[in-house]
């Protein structure tokens, strides 16, 4: 029961695309969330020279695309692969599987009160459509009280099923943040000092924060919480700590906040 999009998608934005066709220097797809195609030339598959496209991509297969250029008067639609990154895959790969499950609890809930699953969600849809892009957005802020269903116009016992079923399966959402902290160290008792740095973050961070060794000196740092502004508060604190103790300690370092 998912709508299509209608129209054109925007420049910018991420597409979940089937590819239909492979030639020697473009490829061909079908942009499954408003039906268009769209086209994606070699140069925008991967970094670097590509010798065979098939090496890359696969008739059939579902890929993660981002907008680069539409010409509406020719409806060409031009999209890239190479510009996505893994966690942009991840996240819209995320927001569609969540965005099929909030279809599915919609027509669970109008069997649930006997109205016709295709009305009850176009009724649905056109009460939030002003407000949100997404079911499953609108699902999220029926969770955390943070719209009311009557100022939206929909009727009480609908807006009583969608309150109690929605809140019974499904879980806030975790805000997921993340930086790279660099370290180095040139003094006998380096390893120690380090050690303590890291320390301190998981102190401060107690179980919001993760800490993996990159390599070369670099550690990710990823923080969870439940909104975005205490998720950046733990960032900022923990990062804060480690650059202060390690330039104390005469170290180099640095933080730079990454694309989780």
């Amino acid at each position: 029961m998912n709508p299509e999009k209608k129209g054109f998608p925007e420049e910018g934005e991420l597409l979940l695309c089937t590819v239909t066709k492979i030639f020697g220097h473009s490829v061909f797809v079908n942009i499954d969330e408003c039906n268009r195609s769209g086209m994606i030339h070699i140069s925008e598959i991967s970094p670097g020279r590509i010798r065979n496209l098939r090496d890359y991509v696969v008739e059939g297969k579902k890929i993660v695309c981002v907008v680069i250029r539409i010409n509406r008067e020719k409806g060409h639609i031009d999209l890239s692969l190479r510009r996505v990154s893994e966690g942009q895959r991840r996240k819209k790969l995320e927001s569609l599987k969540q965005e099929q499950k909030s279809e599915k609890l919609l027509e669970y809930i109008a069997k649930e009160i006997h109205k016709d699953p295709v009305q009850f969600h176009d009724t649905i849809i056109e009460k939030i459509s002003k407000n949100y892009k997404s079911l499953s957005s609108f699902f999220s802020d029926i969770v955390t009280d943070s719209v009311s269903l009557n100022e939206l116009g929909i009727e009480k016992e609908s807006a009583d099923k969608l309150i109690s079923v929605i809140k019974e399966k499904m879980k806030p959402p975790k805000i997921i943040i993340a930086g790279k902290l660099s370290m180095q160290i040139y003094d006998s008792n380096g390893i120690e000092i380090i050690k303590e740095a890291l320390k301190k973050i998981e102190d401060i961070g107690k179980d919001s924060v993760v800490v993996r060794y990159a390599g070369g000196g670099t550690y990710n740092i990823t923080v969870t919480a439940d909104d975005y502004k205490n998720a950046e508060k733990i960032l900022k604190e923990v990062s804060d700590s480690a650059v202060e103790f390690i330039e104390k300690k005469e170290g180099i370092v640095s933080f730079k906040r990454v694309e989780n």
